[in-house]
């Protein structure tokens, strides 16, 4: 993940370089560095170096990796004359190279060949079967074809192997929920709790889960989750406050003709301090849509 710091840097090196202040390759270099995805920057200016035969062969060895770089912001811009140029280079250049290989199946599929290139993944698989980046290009091209089943087979099998892959788990749980599996979403985000308690989005997007399934006991959870959001932001989730809200009057009107015991499950108290702490937050910062604010509060009987 990039800090604000990294963020910030590269935002001032690439105005910049825009502005002809110089310093392209060491903005290429910290794009590379944070693994951000800044193609159409990479390559317009990555281009102005590997056109330029003196700027080029003052790069040394860096010349291929520049090469490289600008192959996939190629294929990402869907310039792929550009990027099949750049990977014949790679290919005189280092013609037994299983990186280069990689290029050449990623340029097969950005033509939307797709039996072509799920060979020439198959290929590389069995060179290198714990390859990370195969698997999930396998999983991506299932997207693209709209095959969200072969998707969540490919993750399934992919997470059996790398279990601690946090990202496999959140895509696997957004595939779920477009597909309305809620239960299934649930549990991936369960994983990704216990293995990253302290991160908010999580619990945020858990809760949220919970709330859309319904029933007295989720909703119950689903608060939880909200109330752990809001502590871990340090009161700073908007989306959260208004979880609580939601949640309060979905169990309020679940709990009607029960004991009093049932009913206080409810908590109105906690349901008041979310609604003010959202009115305090519209009135600092969006102080026009506060009315609507307060009119969708008083629907849920808050306000």
């Amino acid at each position: 993940m990039v800090t604000k710091t990294e963020e910030r840097e590269l935002n001032q090196l690439e105005n910049q370089v825009e502005n002809g202040g110089g310093g392209v390759w060491e903005y290429l270099c910290l794009v590379r560095k944070l693994k951000v995805r800044r193609s159409e920057m990479v390559l317009k200016h990555g281009l102005s170096i590997l056109n330029d035969p003196g700027k080029r062969s003052s790069l040394g060895p860096d010349e291929w990796t520049l090469y490289e770089q600008v192959a996939v912001a190629a294929m990402d811009c869907q310039s792929l004359a550009v990027a099949q140029n750049c990977i014949k280079v790679l290919q005189k250049k280092f013609p037994e190279s299983k990186r280069v290989g990689k290029l050449e199946a990623l340029l097969i599929e950005a033509k939307g060949m797709w039996e072509e290139a799920e060979k020439a993944y198959s290929i590389l698989l069995e060179d290198n079967p714990l390859d990370q980046v195969i698997h999930k290009r396998k999983v991506a091209m299932a997207k693209a074809q709209g095959k969200p089943s072969l998707a969540i087979e490919r993750l399934n099998k992919y997470l059996e192997v790398f279990m601690a892959d946090h990202d496999a788990w959140r895509e696997l749980a957004e595939i779920y929920v477009s597909l309305q599996m809620y239960k299934q979403a649930a549990f991936c985000y369960e994983e990704l709790i216990l293995s990253q308690p302290t991160l908010p989005l999580y619990h945020l997007a858990y809760a949220d889960i919970l709330y859309t399934i319904g029933g007295l006991e989720n909703l119950i959870a689903a608060r939880k989750y909200y109330a752990a959001t809001i502590d871990l932001t340090g009161g700073k989730s908007t989306r959260a406050l208004l979880g609580i809200c939601l949640c309060g009057s979905a169990i309020a009107q679940l709990s009607r003709g029960r004991n009093k015991e049932d009913k206080d499950m409810a908590a109105p108290e906690l349901q008041s301090l979310a609604a003010t702490a959202l009115e305090k937050e519209y009135k600092q910062k969006a102080p026009a849509k506060l009315n609507l604010l307060t009119s969708a509060l008083r629907s849920l009987k808050m306000s």
